[in-house]
């Protein structure tokens, strides 16, 4: 288990230095340009990657608020069962995320996608929609990038073909662009009093 652990970390390690910072930096920008402007921002995801989608709404509405003055409105679109089922047996489940922006959204709004494969129909549709409809989009992939890594207006592309590290640096960009954004906005008495 050790020289296994080991391994792990050092995949992760090696994931990590292969996101593109500049990339990053854009993300948080487009973040903070959002929520200057009182838009919306929605994510999305299937699996794993739903938890992570549904983790960055709390993490950014909740979390990036907290002792600042900014108030984010984020959705995932991953969230309510519900909805993505009656969707998914009605419609296609190609198109339960698309649908639901075609409901929610308006130009200006900023969509970020959590895929790791990349390649997930639901997620392309989504990014297409959202394109097509004035949005920008941020798109988190893996391995090879997959359609979704074309389509996006910035795609923060995680070096690994390990499922589990591409989700973990993943969660991780969820974790530095949501701190980032609170840290921006913060008063700073709070910095070394608070928790992040």
């Amino acid at each position: 288990m050790a020289g296994y652990l080991d391994a792990y970390f050092d995949l992760s390690r090696a994931a990590a230095a292969s996101v593109v910072r500049e990339r990053m930096q854009a993300a948080a920008d487009a973040i903070i340009d959002v929520i200057g402007r009182d838009g919306a921002i929605f994510s999305c995801g299937n699996g794993g990657s739903a938890a992570i989608a549904n983790h960055l709404a709390c993490d950014c509405l909740k979390g990036a608020r907290t002792e600042t003055t900014i108030k984010p409105r984020v959705s995932s679109l991953s969230a309510t069962v519900e909805l993505i089922t009656a969707i998914a047996n009605d419609i296609g489940y190609d198109d339960i995320f698309s649908y639901q922006l075609s409901s929610l959204a308006k130009p200006g709004d900023l969509l970020i996608t959590i895929s790791s494969s990349g390649e997930s129909r639901n997620i392309v549709n989504a990014i297409t929609w959202a394109k097509a409809n004035g949005l920008r989009t941020i798109a988190m992939t893996g391995f090879k990038g997959g359609a979704s890594a074309g389509a996006a207006d910035i795609n923060l592309h995680v070096g690994a073909h390990n499922y589990g590290i591409v989700e973990d640096i993943h969660q991780s960009m969820m974790h530095v662009l949501a701190q980032y954004v609170r840290h921006r906005h913060i008063d700073q008495k709070w910095l070394g009093e608070k928790k992040f």
